[in-house]
């Protein structure tokens, strides 16, 4: 399952629009608490993503040689 590079790509784009959109948003519109542990959450989150997706990219670009 990890050695689908789709699944890299569909998994870090979904991480990154929870992490820098989603949860955001609702500390912003006060649906959730805004606290350290969030904060640094979705930072992660965000930050896992965009690698991940990085690597989903380049096993795509890979293949497509």
């Amino acid at each position: 399952m990890m050695k689908s590079h789709l699944f890299l790509l569909r998994f870090g784009v979904i991480m990154m629009l929870v992490g820098g959109i989603l949860i955001p948003f609702l500390m912003v519109i006060k649906v959730i608490e805004s606290t350290y542990f969030l904060n640094f959450f979705s930072w992660g989150i965000s930050t896992l993503g965009l690698a991940l997706g990085m690597v989903g990219f380049t096993m795509y670009s890979k293949t497509q040689k």
